[in-house]
């Protein structure tokens, strides 16, 4: 990992807390976005699962997509909907540079 490092960040969510502190274990201080407080701009998502090769739905969370009324979308409707509503986000997302990896498990982000 380089010094670009960015993590869209739960500090409520055990698995991001995991994620951060792995990163910080590395002697890496990553900017950390508390994407609940900040959601990314639909570009940014775009670009973020491209970085991924994920679709919209691959970091839909299934409960709060439902919960929010969000998880019968596709495409840029979808993606519209995560930003507008970012607790459906998966979460976390690591970007380093020109990747991106989702810290399910935590240990991922390293690769």
């Amino acid at each position: 990992m380089n010094m670009m490092v960015r993590i869209y960040h739960n500090p409520r969510c055990s698995k991001s807390r995991q994620t951060l502190a792995l990163i910080e274990e590395q002697g890496i201080t990553p900017d950390v976005i508390q994407y609940l407080d900040t959601p990314p701009t639909p570009q940014e998502l775009k670009e973020i699962l491209g970085m991924l090769g994920m679709a919209p739905e691959d970091i839909l969370r299934k409960k709060e997509g439902k919960e929010e009324g969000i998880a019968d979308l596709r495409g840029d409707a979808l993606i519209g909907a995560l930003c507008a509503h970012p607790r459906a986000i998966e979460r976390p997302i690591v970007v380093n540079g020109h990747k991106a990896a989702l810290g399910r498990p935590p240990e991922s982000v390293l690769e």
